[in-house]
């Protein structure tokens, strides 16, 4: 709170961004942790909080006859434009929200201080909620190929590794220390996704310090073993994701990449993925087009593209699909490396588990993949995601990348993945925010460090509590798309501006509900009618039972000419669809055979009025019944497990 020059400020204006004209005013409210707008108009209770995790930049401009301006851009992709009646408070509440959202300590981040009211013993059932060893045996390690190392335990290898790491049963820890020796923070190479089918590996690290000549026995015995590790492949591939000159310059300074006339039975691929300046500076102009207030269309088309960002994507796509088909299809090894091995290396490596395994696509699956691939393998958050004070230039938006990778994966295979947008974004806003301790630090051993686990709380746990918020309506486990291997498309036209992410707070550019929206409210309000329905079809079934219907109502003659008429047979759930129905007569069911109207079983307009209950009007209640086709349609030659039939079913 010290750093507090002026905890309240009346007669604030917030401005819509996209119309500026239109404003609301209200009080500003500064505390440790949130800066909080409240509206005063009368009859309306309107909050707006922003953390000051959350807070990007500011930027304070000349004061006007109407105020000072202060516009205020945010990690999340929201901006807010205050205006501020005089200089003076204008001038207090910058200095004041440069300082809390630029915190000089672990300690000033919001997860040490966010308290949800829990026991010790729920904290530890938290950050008990996923366990990468239980992932690795899903993956069938250890076994006769592959071991859990202990090399690394406390850290004395490479501080950036996790403790525990799976390398191949034929590296002994002399070969091990020594291949981290020649490469770069003693980033080895180490597994980090097995296919159990055909026994080919994901292995990671970072570049070698080879220089222009110097070469390393271990190094090379080191990946001699990785290929034993496959029987069936008689060599594997080495991806540098870097470009060639990146790499190339690296030499200069005792870096580089492996040589293939060192190395036995490799085949060496440069993939050329930018590095973290470049995406910096791409994402940044992709963000100034996407707040444009009224762009053109070939402004905004222009800019999107001198940004570059989609390219980017293009670029961490396409090598996650080299990797994933040189495993599935190949049947070969790969091992992948950027410079340090903690930010490309990361994004491909990960990409591809989300092309090849159906686990990684349902959504614990990808929280075990962020922990493992980004939180476990040491990419560096807190650097890269600005969580404190540091060295602007160590900015970049790395995991942003992989998250819209698979937001793009998504918009091919929408029945593919178990979770929807949201849990996309929800993931995003929190690797920003310092909510929780998951993502606060750049490798485990700050973590364990810090006692994260013991003093801050877990965002997984958070989010399978919630994951009802988070599930995909058009995810099907038996569809095509959700078996086997992904091959994406990345041709230009497929890729898509991420709309949901970067314009998501513009509440007046575009339409609020999604197509998961609306299908996930259908699905409700369907499970609601088919419970009545169940309910109803007791009812009845006891009444029969009392009265005698079932004998009375095979010899009942009188029709019902309402559009509640029963289908043929006891079976309530065949009840005729609205459109089977032309000015209130019966006709038949496009899904049913046409049956004499002396065999229909009618409703008895002497029944009480209980048994009408279990015939609520479709017409009314607006659900078609989706199993019977209309006859007009071409549904009958659609492929069942076609995007159009997931949409029908759902």
């Amino acid at each position: 709170m010290e750093h507090i020059r002026l905890p309240k400020v009346e007669s604030v204006r917030l401005l819509d961004r996209v119309s500026p004209r239109r404003s609301r005013v209200g009080t500003l409210y500064l505390t440790a942790t949130h800066t909080i707008f409240v509206e005063n108009e009368a009859g309306v209770r309107s909050e707006t909080w922003v953390l000051h995790s959350l807070v990007c930049s500011m930027e304070k401009q000349a004061a006007s006859a109407s105020g000072c301006p202060l516009i205020i851009h945010c990690k999340n992709f929201q901006v807010l434009h205050f205006v501020i009646p005089r200089e003076r408070e204008c001038h207090d509440v910058h200095l004041s929200l440069q300082r809390l959202s630029q915190p000089e300590t672990y300690e000033e981040l919001y997860c040490f201080s966010y308290n949800p009211n829990v026991d010790d013993e729920e904290r530890r059932q938290e950050w008990d909620f996923l366990d990468l060893k239980a992932d690795y045996r899903r993956m069938g390690l250890p076994n006769s190929l592959w071991k859990l190392s202990t090399v690394n335990q406390h850290y004395k290898v490479s501080d950036t590794y996790p403790a525990d790491l799976f390398v191949p049963e034929s590296a002994t820890p002399p070969v091990i220390v020594g291949s981290s020796k020649f490469r770069s923070r003693g980033r080895f190479p180490t597994l980090s996704y097995y296919s159990k089918e055909n026994h080919a590996a994901i292995c990671r690290s970072s570049q070698p310090l080879s220089g222009f000549s110097a070469r390393c026995l271990e190094d090379e015995q080191m990946l001699e073993a990785i290929l034993r590790s496959n029987p069936r492949s008689d060599f594997m591939y080495v991806v540098d994701t870097r470009p060639k000159l990146n790499a190339i310059a690296n030499r200069a300074a005792g870096k580089g990449y492996e040589n293939e006339d060192n190395y036995s039975n490799i085949k060496f691929q440069f993939i050329g993925i930018e590095n973290i300046h470049v995406m910096r500076n791409s994402q940044q102009k992709m963000l100034e087009v996407s707040e444009l207030r009224s762009p053109s269309m070939s402004d905004f088309l222009e800019g999107l593209e001198s940004s570059g960002w989609l390219k980017h994507i293009k670029a961490v796509l396409d090598a996650g699909i080299f990797i994933a088909k040189a495993v599935a299809e190949e049947g070969v090894s790969v091992l992948v490396h950027c410079s340090d091995g903690w930010d490309r290396t990361a994004q491909v490596c990960s990409v591809a588990c989300v092309l090849l395994d159906p686990y990684y696509r349902t959504l614990r699956g990808l929280m075990v993949l962020i922990e493992k691939d980004w939180v476990s393998f040491g990419h560096k958050f807190s650097h890269r995601c600005n969580h404190r004070v540091g060295d602007p230039k160590e900015v970049s938006p790395i995991i942003d990348q992989f998250l819209e990778c698979v937001w793009q994966l998504m918009e091919q295979y929408p029945c593919a993945f178990e979770f929807n947008e949201r849990f996309l974004i929800t993931i995003h806003s929190h690797i920003y925010s310092c909510q929780y301790g998951n993502f606060i630090g750049n490798n485990q051993r700050e973590r364990i460090e810090r006692g994260l686990r013991e003093r801050t709380h877990s965002l997984w746990s958070y989010l399978w509590t919630n994951q009802a918020d988070y599930m995909n309506p058009l995810y099907r486990p038996d569809h095509s798309q959700a078996q086997g291997l992904l091959r994406p498309s990345t041709a230009p036209y497929c890729f898509k501006f991420w709309r949901g992410l970067y314009n998501r707070f513009d509440r007046g550019m575009h339409p609020r509900q999604s197509v998961e929206d609306y299908l996930s409210a259908i699905q409700e309000e369907t499970q609601q009618l088919e419970e009545q329905l169940a309910s109803h079809k007791q009812k009845i079934a006891e009444l029969e039972q009392e009265q005698g219907w079932k004998s009375e109502t095979k010899t009942t003659t009188t029709y019902d000419k309402s559009p509640t008429a029963w289908a043929l047979g006891a079976d309530l759930g065949l009840a005729n669809t609205p459109q089977d129905y032309t000015g209130g007569f019966i006709t038949s069911s496009p899904c049913q055979p046409k049956v004499p109207e002396s065999s229909l079983i009618l409703q008895d307009l002497n029944q009480t009025p209980e048994t009408n209950l279990s015939n609520g009007s479709d017409q009314e209640s607006g659900i078609a019944d989706l199993s019977c086709r209309s006859p007009l349609s071409e549904d009958s030659t659609r492929d069942p497990d076609s995007d159009e039939a997931a949409y029908s079913a759902a």
